[in-house]
This record gives C-alpha cells, structure tokens and sequence, in this order.
C-alpha cells in the first residue's frame, strides 16, 4: 500500500483504505478500483491523497495510532463542540453547554486508550477528509502529537486528558474570524492580520466559563502563540508566564501548520520544519521539548511517497527511531524515472548521500 496525491492517481487503481466523510459516512469502500469521475468528485471535495493498492509496495502496511473509529467520533465531536461552544457564547442568558465538556472528556479517553496501545509510536497522524475543515483536522492532529508528547515527558491521565482537551480546542477561537480572512488565499493585510491573532483572545472567552471544560485549556487557547522572548500574541507572556501545556500545544501546533498544504502556501517538507523549529531553540521554544518532539515524531510517515536526491522515487517502508530524517525506503524508479522491475530496500541512515528531496503529500 502506498500514499499518493489524486492527482498522481490514475483510473484503474485500486483503493487501499475506505475514505470518510467529516461527518463519519463511508464515501469510498475498501478495495474499490477508481474511476476518472471518481477521482475528479475527490478533488472536487478537497480530498488530495489516497492510500492505493500497489503489488510493489506488497507488505507496506502504515500503522494508524487511532483507530477508525476513534477518528470518525473524535472529528464529529470537535465539530460538534465548535458550533455549540460559539452558539453559547450569543445566548449566554440561557446558560452554558455542560454537555459540551463531558463529551470532549469522553473523547479524550478513547483517544488515550488508543495511544496507550501506541506508546513508543512514531507516526505521523494522516487522514482522508475534507480541506474545507482542516480546522477540525488540525485540532485532531495537535492533540495527538500533544498527547504523545505528553506521555513521553511522563504526565499522568488526568493531565493528559487536560492536556488533550487544551489541544483539541487550542483553535476555537477560528470560529469567530471571518471566513474571508481565514481562508484568503493571498497574504493577509495587516488589519486582517490582527483579525486573525483575536482568535487565542477569543477562544479563551468561549471557554474560560464552561463546565466541565477545565480553565488551563481556556488557557491554552490564549497562550498557544505566546513565545519565550516575548515575541508571541496575545500578551507578549514570557518564559515561565506561559502554561507548560501551551508551550507544548505552540510546538505542535507550529510544526502541523509548517507542514500542512494549504490554499495559499505549499507545505514545508517536514525535516525542514523541524529545522525551522530549531532555529527558535531557547527563544521562542524550550529545548528540552523541542528535543522530545524531535525524538518522538516520525516526519517522513510509512506509505508516503518520497522523491530522493539521487532522482529516484520510493515508498517509506520504515521509520529510523535514531534518525527519524532518514527513513527506510523501497526504491520503485530509477534516476530517469522508469519503474523497476525489481524494487529494492533502501536505508538512508546507512547512504548517507541520499537524501529526502521531495514528499508527494496533499497537493502535487
């Protein structure tokens, strides 16, 4: 099995993974062979990747930290939470959401049990859904990594599950910006701009009064784009005047945009981004997490396509815990690009002149 953008599909293919709906409704069935108006309704949907069935990538099975399940419940629930917590904050009169907290709460514990199964995973969270809620997505995808960090730093289940609510709701505030300025697909004008940073004030004010809803993940909506030095929003916080849980949630979080394709940007390839990260060491980010995040996250997932420096394309069929930039791939093309008759194994942590070049993810 293997991961390629819709674009690279072709009809005929055959898929490898059922593909989903935002709202949890089968669009696509396991094993179905593609079809050219079927691959032009996905693009149409905003859906850029498939996983497909490829004999040459024959035992490729790219593990999934949650289940299905999980996913689908976890999504509706986010989706869900989102429009109410915006509804209550226009009625206040009528009085809050409990029900809001305990169903994020209840979400959290299906996400635990998950990882749990998955401690020393190193994976990077994928899925088949919609663009048009990346915010969703994204929420979902920070609280994983989120999570997983937490559970390597050593925090217990209730300051995982508080932890994890402080993620999946870090972005709330989205809901309040204006949809033109949101997804504008070109650079935002400075008032747009300060449109945009209000989100952390006002997913903190959609939070901070709701039952069952902690006040540390009202919290770390607010202080998700604080920095160290002082250089963040809203407040310019510094050092120990930001929670430990946002500055966890600003890494993820920082790192999920970086690599994220969207309208107007092309998404960094993802050791670029933990370089990027890098270069704020001790300044906008701790060290200490940042060497955690780096030793825990997988940035080159298994299944994903890959363009090596050599000219070659390949599938990541392994991950290298020790050096998570140089995966394990099996090389499908030649430096011309002409398939192979017999693919072969490569590890990069053992050609140290091949290199990743290009990562055939989301958009072509």
């Amino acid at each position: 099995m293997r991961m390629l953008p819709v674009s690279s599909c072709s009809p005929g293919m055959k898929l490898g993974r059922r593909i989903y709906s935002d709202e949890g409704v089968v669009l696509l069935a396991e094993g179905v062979e593609l079809t050219a108006a079927m691959l032009r309704r996905l693009g149409e949907k905003g859906i850029h990747y498939l996983y497909i069935e490829d004999p040459r990538t024959e035992g490729i099975e790219p593990p999934e930290l949650l289940q299905e399940e999980t996913q689908r419940s976890v999504l509706a629930t986010i989706r869900t939470a989102f429009r109410d917590l915006v509804d209550a904050q226009g009625k206040r009169y009528a009085g809050t959401y409990p029900y809001v907290g305990r169903s994020m709460r209840q979400m959290m514990h299906l996400v635990l049990e998950d990882l749990q199964r998955n401690r020393d995973a190193m994976i990077m969270l994928s899925n088949l859904l919609s663009v048009d809620h990346y915010l969703y997505m994204h929420s979902l995808n920070v609280c994983v990594y989120t999570t997983l960090l937490g559970m390597a730093y050593g925090y217990d289940s209730e300051e995982l599950t508080t932890l994890g609510m402080g993620a999946l709701l870090h972005d709330v505030g989205k809901t309040q910006i204006s949809t033109d300025v949101l997804f504008k697909p070109g650079k935002l004008s400075e008032a747009e701009y300060e449109e945009m940073r209000r989100h952390t004030e006002r997913g903190y004010y959609l939070l901070k009064d709701e039952p069952n809803i902690p006040l540390v993940a009202a919290h770390c909506a607010y202080q998700h784009h604080e920095r160290l030095d002082g250089s963040g929003y809203p407040r310019g916080l510094r050092g120990d005047q930001i929670h430990p849980y946002a500055k966890w949630i600003g890494i993820v979080d920082s790192y999920d945009a970086m690599t994220s394709h969207r309208i107007y940007k092309q998404a960094m390839l993802p050791h670029e981004a933990v370089d990027a990260l890098y270069a704020g060491s001790g300044t906008l980010y701790e060290t200490s997490m940042l060497k955690l995040f780096r030793d825990k996250v997988a940035i080159y997932p298994i299944g994903i396509t890959v363009k090596l420096s050599s000219g070659q394309t390949g599938v990541v069929v392994d991950i290298n815990s020790a050096s998570a930039h140089r995966p394990v791939v099996r090389v499908l093309t030649d430096e011309a690009g002409n398939e192979l008759k017999q693919p072969y194994d490569l590890d990069l942590s053992k050609q140290l002149s091949v290199m990743v070049t290009k990562i055939e993810f989301g958009l072509a």
